[in-house]
Parts: C-alpha cells; sequence; structure tokens
C-alpha cells in the first residue's frame, strides 16, 4: 500500500508503540512491594487473603472500586469528535 512518504509498515510500527505504552502503563500501576494490612483511604483492615491474591495491596476492596469507576468514568469522552466537528 502506498503511504507517501512513509516507508511501509510505518503505520503498523506506530500502533505496536502505541500498543506497548498501554501495556507499559497499566503494568507500572500495579500495585508493588508489601502490602498493608489497614487500606490507606478508609483504615479498614484488609482481609490476608486479598493481601496474598494482590503483592502490594493498598486499598480494601470497596476502596478500589470507587477509584476504579472514577477512572473508568474519566476514559469514557471521545477524544477523536464527531465526523461532523471533523468536516467543518
Amino acid at each position: 500500500m502506498a503511504g507517501g512518504w512513509s516507508r511501509d509498515g510505518a503505520v503498523q510500527d506506530q500502533i505496536d508503540a502505541s500498543v506497548e505504552d498501554a501495556v507499559k502503563h497499566a503494568r507500572d500501576s500495579l500495585p508493588k512491594g508489601e502490602s498493608l494490612t489497614h487500606c490507606e483511604e478508609c483504615d479498614a483492615e484488609i482481609p490476608l487473603r486479598r493481601r496474598e491474591v494482590v503483592p502490594g495491596v493498598r486499598l480494601c476492596v470497596k476502596c478500589q472500586e470507587i477509584i476504579d469507576k472514577e477512572n473508568k468514568a474519566a476514559g469514557l469522552f471521545n477524544r477523536r469528535g464527531s465526523k461532523d466537528s471533523q468536516l467543518r
């Protein structure tokens, strides 16, 4: 496929780099180190089983669910905009 001034495979390289960046970001956001016995947010005790399963856990399940919902809601907007706005 002709790509103008770009070399063959440049688009795929861009896609691969974007995926690698997303995976790195996800891995970096995972908890590390020793798990806490009590939640950073509400000071509730974190169950032993959760501390064993999730290394480096810092939040109880309830607080983690709240944080996850906030993060999900922040990522729901359309960054591209509508086709109508691109045609103007």
